[in-house]
């Protein structure tokens, strides 16, 4: 009796043994860790995406410069941002004559709105002129379709008028650091810096889906 029960505890053994075995080799052979993700791709030069993302900072360095209410900056930062509106590359839009025309009219408007930005003295002016702007790169990005990045459309709501008229700004991110309350404003202090959010957002990212294969 005793040496069937240590055959049958031998040939248990070797069954999961056999089973453990080829369980976890079967496994392994499968799994072949995480799939790559898709890579962004542009249907954009990368002069253009250069110019455009050089846009997009100087812009977002000076809404930051209204947020610290600090016109020396808003100043420094415009001036910046004027210069890389004028080496926007849009000429390599040419190939579709309609979106680059269009594209032209919002560009040139930019420019306006920068210069005004320069040229006023108070910074309520400037922040007129900040909504005006973000109004035509707005258009001017979704036009040309940006696909280097999501740019988020903010609203303030209570921008102009004593609150009664909405100011927008655009953003890299959905988190609210609002240009037109900023955290010097003479009645809220900081405490609307976060008034607002996202009203839209520009996405045009296209994946190279063939990559993922």
């Amino acid at each position: 009796m005793k040496k069937i029960l240590a055959v049958l505890s031998i040939l248990l053994l070797l069954f999961v043994g056999y089973i453990w075995f080829f369980y976890f080799r079967g496994r392994k052979s499968l799994d072949k860790g995480p799939k790559p993700k898709p890579i962004a791709v542009s249907k954009h030069t990368p002069g253009f995406n250069s110019s455009a993302d050089s846009v997009l900072n100087a812009y977002y360095s000076m809404t930051e410069a209204f947020v610290n209410w600090d016109t020396a900056a808003v100043n420094k930062n415009a001036a910046v941002l004027k210069m890389t509106l004028d080496n926007l590359r849009v000429s390599d839009l040419q190939k579709d004559t309609v979106i680059y025309e269009t594209s032209l009219l919002f560009l040139e408007n930019a420019k306006t709105e920068t210069n005004n930005i320069l040229q006023q003295a108070s910074i309520d002016k400037k922040r007129e002129a900040l909504n005006n702007l973000t109004d035509n790169l707005r258009t001017l990005f979704i036009t040309v379709k940006y696909d280097q990045g999501k740019i988020y459309y903010q609203e303030c709501p209570m921008a102009f008028n004593n609150g009664q008229t909405p100011g927008y700004w655009l953003s890299p991110v959905k988190d609210v650091r609002n240009p037109y309350m900023g955290i010097k404003h003479p009645e809220y202090k900081d405490k609307m810096l976060e008034c607002g959010g996202p009203k839209d957002t520009i996405n045009f990212i296209q994946a190279d889906t063939t990559s993922a294969k």
